[in-house]
């Protein structure tokens, strides 16, 4: 067995955040397997495109031919399973992707990492690790006064995209219980930082406010989300590959609970003073718009676990987080102009049309 970790879905926001930071902090070579829908994007990766260490293979985990051929190509010894649809605002109005991709896919993909692990010799096989990366969601809605999440939360999904991950995390431990197969899972809280689609709030509200555009909040703006950089939450994935417990879930979370308001509020001022005021505060853009269907009130994780377990705490305060992503949006206007297409703008009309 190589020293090989497959990425699934690495050409996505976190995906690629996490491969580039890898490369850089990890002698191991690394296998990017992503069908390359609206959210992939390989200019993230043009930076290691071609160093001898990094492969990209386009294809579904689906595919189950296609990833059989793959592990028995390239015999990783980890794989870290971020393929899935992920923005809710989509699921509500199309669900059949995401029980496709979250639910079908991971399936097609753990029957065939199964098959691939039992053929490994003892060694191999019992250093083979299978990293699912999951969410807050799928654990509901909090009120205001209710304890965080803990990783021994009952599930209660809420929205199809909710309930899709919810499978996936009951199928992955299925069959670790039912089959030995060597898993780990992460439930993270919000991401946030570059190469994220502008779908997402934070780049959403970003790019926006840059523009002078409308800034649609949802509601009355008090939903209240815990926000981790990405870059933390890549480092705590690869802390919980390399020394987290077979079997066991990991909370990751940002530390900072914000109410959507505050969130877009910051980001107005700190547009302001990056890219200059001509005239009013952008926050005069907000737009209150009608709340989305099942929308949670509340989320907050309790990520006392990994802390305690492996050391993992993140870096990034929010508001230095923050500052690092506006500028970022604002200083890499040729990615938004690529990702912003058509298909896109039509996306957001139809969406926010209310």
């Amino acid at each position: 067995m190589e020293n090989v970790i497959l990425v699934t879905g690495g050409a996505g926001f976190i995906g690629s955040n996490f491969i580039l930071q890898r490369m850089e902090l990890d002698p191991a070579s690394i296998v990017n397997l992503d069908t390359l829908t609206y959210a992939g994007n390989l200019h993230n990766l043009a930076a290691i495109a071609n160093e001898q260490r990094y492969e990209f293979v386009q294809g579904d985990i689906a595919d189950r031919q296609l990833v059989r051929h793959l592990l028995n190509r390239r015999k990783p010894r980890a794989i870290v399973h971020l393929a899935a649809e992920s923005h809710v605002d989509r699921s509500i109005r199309g669900p059949d992707d995401f029980i496709r991709t979250n639910v079908g896919g991971t399936f097609a993909l753990l029957e065939e990492v199964r098959a691939y692990w039992r053929g490994l010799a003892d060694q191999d096989r019992k250093n083979f690790r299978l990293l699912h990366v999951s969410t807050d969601e799928v654990f509901g809605s909090l009120d205001s006064e209710d304890p965080a999440f803990s990783e021994t939360t009952a599930y209660a999904p809420n929205s199809p995209y909710a309930a899709s991950k919810a499978a996936s995390d009951h199928l992955v431990r299925a069959y670790h219980h039912t089959y030995g197969l060597p898993v780990l899972t992460t439930n993270c809280s919000n991401n946030y930082g570059r190469f994220q689609f502008p779908e997402k709030l934070i780049p959403l509200m970003v790019l926006n406010a840059r523009d002078g555009k409308p800034l649609p909040v949802y509601g009355d703006g008090q939903n209240v989300r815990d926000w981790l950089y990405v870059e933390d939450h890549c480092e705590a994935i690869a802390t919980v590959l390399d020394r987290g417990r077979v079997g066991e879930t990991y909370n990751i979370g940002g530390g900072n609970e914000k109410r959507n308001i505050e969130i877009v509020e910051t980001i107005c001022d700190t547009v302001d003073e990056m890219a200059g005021r001509r005239g009013p505060s952008r926050r005069q853009l907000i737009t209150f718009v009608r709340d989305r269907p099942g929308h949670d009130r509340r989320y907050a994780m309790d990520a006392r676990k990994i802390e305690r377990e492996l050391g993992w705490r993140p870096r990034e305060t929010f508001e230095s987080g923050i500052r690092k992503t506006v500028r970022w949006y604002l200083e890499n206007a040729d990615w938004v102009r690529d990702v912003t297409s058509g298909s896109y703008r039509q996306w957001i009309a139809t969406h926010y049309s209310s």
